[in-house]
């Protein structure tokens, strides 16, 4: 890796940490929200299920993995933007 100076450090790491909040929101938003508003979401099914106990049961953790390979994508293609990528010579 090669280093970098301080401006672009912060815009790497501000850029990073909008991301996980980002994620964080997301993922609130799947687990808690969902039950917090689970008589409003019945009214409605997937599989024959309501929809607020597939998100419980299986929803939620598929948003989960699915944040975990958007993630790993995304901060990959900024470490790149930045020049962060770590070289294979060795």
């Amino acid at each position: 890796m090669r280093k970098i100076d301080k401006k672009e450090a912060d815009a790497y790491f501000r850029l990073r940490t909008t991301l996980i909040l980002i994620y964080l929101a997301i993922g609130f938003s799947a687990s808690f929200g969902v039950v917090f508003f689970a008589e409003e979401l019945s009214g409605f099914s997937i599989n024959g299920f309501p929809f607020h106990y597939f998100m419980g049961a299986q929803g939620a953790v598929l948003i989960f993995i699915t944040l975990l390979f958007i993630n790993a994508i995304v901060n990959d293609r900024i470490d790149k933007k930045f020049g962060l990528t770590q070289d294979k010579k060795r």
